[in-house]
């Protein structure tokens, strides 16, 4: 069985054993041990910053919030909406097939390309926003990964896996991969730069979101994993730091380091301890339902600030997980209580997403009625919040991150350069 896991990892300045403070992945519980929780070890990822924002504390809830935004107030997502509308036009489709094609007979290298300020840092090194000369200056964010930490950690699959679904994908809520090339010591993925920032950040910033914006975001992220799932492709890291805010306010989904393609189970254990499904958990092999369970903790997390699970380790984590005792704070909107309970039902035979129904069980529940969910697709429906920013290469979105010493590595063998082959 193979381990693959995140955590949140607290700032130096957040304050102990707050409840839903960030937690480390590992476990030295005297509790003993508890039949049936597998305690994976600690893995990180590129897209984990080496420190990442603390949760908002359960101890303190604030009122509800729909984000602020420079643009004046905006239609909610409920609004009665003409239901006629054509599906998306293949323009932005046929946008990110031009690129595609150009980049893939440009011959690329990291010279062609000028390197900006870093927007996150993991393990395997970290990614940072370019520009690059087409017609007009274009920016990107490249994902810069070192071939030697991908082989030690043994992620080698996991890696091309990312690449290759990410290759084969476009939706209007998923990140963009247009191009991936290498040289000697490194791996490259060419990104959509994302300018708004992580979702996290806002949600930390406001405390919680109101009903509207959480239901906003709820459905774009539907709609995404619907897609996904009809490609067999299972996401498994959905949380707030893998969500985009993109210049006009709409989500993207990114880092797919987890992403698979599974037609009926899986048993890498892999995740974020409070989005773990109890089946994860459990080891009893998993597939499509693990991402709706996710999406149940992530309306809960939008709604009330921290998630349904939390703990001080992933240990205790995991037992509140399987016992499956969720308190909604009483601000909690009825239809949303409903929703959540559907999702996060341990029976998977039972929980919404993964009836004869599929997706579209969750996008009938009255949580989500009057939504024209063509509009959504079309991206016609106003966001709550409209990032700022001063040009397309702004960065201020993004956490500071400052600039590390690049030290050469040792060189690879042939047999370790022919691993990244298909890359």
């Amino acid at each position: 069985m193979a381990f693959l896991f995140k955590s949140r990892v607290k700032k130096k300045d957040d304050p102990p054993g707050k409840p839903g403070s960030p937690t480390s992945s590992t476990s030295n519980s005297s509790n003993g041990s508890i039949p049936n929780i597998a305690i994976p070890p600690k893995s990180a990822s590129l897209s984990e910053p080496s420190t990442a924002p603390a949760r908002i504390s359960i101890t303190s809830i604030p009122s509800p919030v729909n984000i602020a935004s420079p643009t004046p107030p905006t239609q909610t997502l409920v609004a009665q909406t003409s239901q006629t509308e054509e599906p998306l036009e293949d323009k932005d489709a046929d946008e990110v097939t031009t690129l595609r094609r150009h980049f893939a007979g440009a011959k690329l290298t990291k010279k062609k390309f000028l390197v900006g300020e870093t927007l996150g840092t993991g393990t395997f090194g970290r990614v940072r926003m370019v520009t690059y000369n087409y017609k007009k200056p274009m920016y990107y964010a490249l994902k810069m990964l070192k071939k030697s930490e991908i082989i030690r950690l043994k992620q080698v699959e996991h890696i091309k896996s990312e690449k290759s679904i990410l290759s084969q994908i476009n939706h209007p809520f998923i990140v963009v991969l247009y191009a991936s090339f290498q040289d000697d010591n490194n791996l490259f993925m060419l990104m959509e730069y994302i300018i708004g920032g992580e979702l996290f950040s806002q949600l930390r910033k406001v405390g919680r979101f109101s009903n509207d914006t959480s239901r906003f975001y709820a459905a774009e992220i539907v709609l995404a994993l619907e897609y996904l799932h009809s490609k067999n492709i299972v996401y498994r890291d959905l949380k707030p730091e893998n969500l985009l805010i993109d210049k006009d306010g709409h989500m993207k989904i990114t880092d797919f380091g987890f992403a698979k393609v599974v037609e009926d189970r899986t048993w890498t254990l892999c995740g974020t301890p409070e989005y773990l499904a109890p089946e994860i958990i459990q080891s009893k092999g998993h597939g499509k339902a693990v991402d709706w369970w996710a999406l149940g903790i992530l309306i809960y997390e939008m709604l009330a600030g921290y998630p349904p699970f939390y703990d001080e380790n992933p240990f205790g984590i995991y037992q509140k997980i399987l016992a499956g005792k969720i308190e909604f704070p009483r601000h909690f909107d009825p239809n949303a209580k409903d929703l959540v309970k559907k999702l996060l039902t341990a029976d998977r035979t039972k929980r919404f997403g993964c009836l004869k129904d599929g997706a579209e069980d969750i996008k009938r529940h009255k949580w989500f009625k009057g939504v024209d969910w063509v509009k959504v697709y079309n991206r016609k429906v106003k966001p709550p919040f409209i990032p700022g920013y001063k040009s397309l290469d702004d960065t201020s979105n993004f956490d500071k991150y400052p600039d590390s010493e690049e030290t050469s590595p040792a060189p690879l063998s042939q047999k370790d350069k022919d691993l990244f082959k298909e890359f």
